[in-house]
């Protein structure tokens, strides 16, 4: 689908998804890395408990960047409810922006296979757009841009930094998500494409 004269290009997907941001990032575990004597203490590490505040964040982006960022409610994970009205609403709007340089009708929407991307609601939103929707295998964080690429980055570039207020928390988190240059955008999902080719690989070298 995505060879050079194959029908679809990569600079027609629009891919996203979301995750939790808590106030508090605790840096990843390399980063409190350190040698200690026999005689020596070993560090301190902290986790996060259950009840770290924390909300859910959607971003989706495509070949040019960022075009979702969405802060849920408080307390509250995805829904088709929520889904529709306000993440299908930015996609409709960046589709709408974008007419001239990829036609609706060549877009690719690459999402994973949660409840709220599965529901009536989203479905029939989504053909309505006139949006094909590409399959994604179940649990395969390894082929979804956002798992194996962005959170980590945004993740990592905020560990440390503690945030009072919600307002102060989004705009680190955005102020980090547009920092990132238009060629790693573009760079992830050319990775995208090699992670699909090497499945492909070994489902067909498989001995049954």
């Amino acid at each position: 689908m995505f060879e050079p004269h194959g029908p679809k290009r990569l600079s027609g997907i629009i891919t996203g998804d979301e995750t939790w941001f808590p106030f508090f990032i605790i840096p990843l575990k390399r980063l409190n890395r350190m040698w200690v004597d026999g005689q020596g203490d070993r560090p301190v590490v902290l986790r996060p408990g259950f009840q770290s505040q924390k909300r859910m964040f959607a971003i989706f982006f495509n070949y040019s960047g960022p075009i979702v960022f969405d802060i849920l409610p408080q307390d509250t994970a995805m829904t088709a409810t929520h889904y529709v009205p306000n993440v299908l609403s930015q996609v409709k709007s960046a589709i709408n922006k974008q007419r001239l340089k990829v036609s609706t009708s060549r877009t690719l929407f690459l999402h994973d296979n949660a409840g709220p991307y599965k529901a009536r609601a989203t479905t029939q939103s989504l053909r309505e757009l006139g949006i094909q929707v590409l399959p994604h295998p179940a649990y395969s964080p390894d082929l979804a841009p956002c798992d194996f690429w962005l959170f980590a980055i945004l993740k990592d570039r905020l560990a440390g930094r503690r945030f009072d207020r919600i307002q102060d928390l989004a705009k680190a988190v955005n102020s980090e998500l547009r920092t990132i240059p238009e060629e790693d955008y573009q760079g992830v999902l050319r990775k995208w494409q090699i992670r699909l080719k090497r499945c492909m690989h070994r489902e067909s070298s498989r001995v049954f």
